[in-house]
């Protein structure tokens, strides 16, 4: 399991609407580098994400899943980790007197990746996921 936080300052509102645009995840999902499609009724749950991982020639195309969604406060998506497994990412804000904190939980929920110790996990999933949410800041400061 990997936890990163993020001060940001813009509101709950502008970061979720960033969370919430699955167009929007190339641009800030460290890996994502592209976005196929938005099913509805993404955010809600069961709405997915198709997108490719990687560069080209070797794109692997992928799918994320919303679990739950509180608007302006809490999303939960599974992930897949081809050919890796699965895994869960949950984003939870915060409000705070300049703006949001950002909690962002990432954990392997099955295959092979699953079976590293948590701290192993971290080591690899801690600096991607701290880049991922630098973008995501930059992005929500711009929209503010």
């Amino acid at each position: 399991m990997s936890e990163n936080e993020c001060l940001i300052e813009a509101s709950v509102e502008d970061v979720f609407a960033i969370l919430t645009d699955g167009w929007s995840y190339a641009a800030w999902v460290v890996g994502a580098s592209r976005i196929r499609d938005v099913d509805p009724p993404w955010p809600e749950p069961g709405g997915r994400i198709h997108h490719s991982v990687g560069a080209w020639p070797f794109l692997l195309d992928d799918v994320t899943t919303v679990l739950e969604y509180e608007p302006s406060s809490r999303l939960r998506l599974q992930l897949r980790i081809w050919p890796a497994g699965r895994g869960e990412v949950e984003f939870c804000a915060t409000e705070t007197p300049t703006g949001c904190l950002l909690t962002m939980t990432e954990r392997a929920t099955s295959g092979p990746i699953s079976l590293l110790p948590d701290h192993l996990a971290d080591l690899m999933l801690h600096p991607r996921n701290a880049e991922a949410l630098s973008r995501l800041k930059l992005l929500a400061e711009k929209r503010s």
